[in-house]
């Protein structure tokens, strides 16, 4: 065997062994940046507003504010304080109280409704000043039949605060200074799991195992070539 041919095979192995860590460092840069831009999201502090039907099977994000909407006689309002990038990403209002149950003591009254209102004040890590917020509550709110959801909640929760758009900054005083503000949010700012009233899961801020597994294949695919190649010299 000439030495050009020869040295032609040698450098086969070397090139994919080359190659593929080559590729294992490009995904783990790619990696990491998405990390770093995910970290970097920005998020905002309000007042999410939601509805559901009164069997109070599962919240829906609402689509009208909370002075549009006009729920009817039965139905339950949510309102959660948390930091949220939009509102896909938005907290829904903890506990599986019905309306049955919120509004079992406040009889109805012809000319009136009654609103079931759900209040989550939120958690430390969503609180401007990282302090326990108030606990959250559940109140009936008994009001006039063409009421919205905004008049049901200042029936229960006052004093409420509003900001020059409409946008509701505070639920019985809470908090006392700030409306939407925009923060930074991190690895652990929403750390409340979906089924307990949290988002959809995130996940870490690190690369997935399935990555990780994806680099460690490759790695060893290119071992094994050269493997292979000292093999047949042998």
């Amino acid at each position: 065997m000439s030495p050009r041919i020869h040295a032609a095979r040698l450098s086969l192995p070397v090139l994919a062994l080359s190659l593929a860590l080559f590729l294992a460092l490009f995904l783990a840069l790619f990696a990491m940046l998405g990390a770093g831009r995910a970290q970097a999201a920005d998020g905002y502090r309000y007042w999410s507003f939601w509805q559901r039907g009164g069997d109070g099977h599962s919240w829906s994000y609402a689509t009208q504010g909370p002075s549009s909407a006009r729920p009817g006689d039965g139905d339950m309002i949510g309102f959660r304080y948390a930091v949220s990038e939009d509102s896909n990403d938005a907290t829904r209002p903890r506990g599986m109280a019905d309306f049955a149950a919120v509004c079992a003591d406040t009889p109805a009254t012809d000319g009136t409704k009654r609103i079931a209102v759900v209040i989550d004040f939120g958690t430390a890590t969503d609180a401007p000043d990282r302090r326990t917020p108030p606990a959250p509550r559940t109140e009936c709110a008994r009001v006039g039949e063409d009421a919205s959801a905004g008049e049901a909640l200042a029936a229960v929760a006052k004093p409420l605060r509003y900001n020059s758009a409409a946008l509701l900054c505070a639920v019985s005083g809470y908090p006392e200074t700030g409306c939407g503000d925009k923060v930074s949010t991190s690895g652990d700012a929403h750390a409340a799991p979906k089924g307990d009233g949290g988002k959809a899961d995130g996940g870490g801020s690190g690369p997935s195992a399935g990555l990780i597994g994806g680099l460690a294949a490759v790695v060893l695919l290119g071992a094994a070539a050269v493997w292979q190649a000292r093999r047949r010299r042998v």
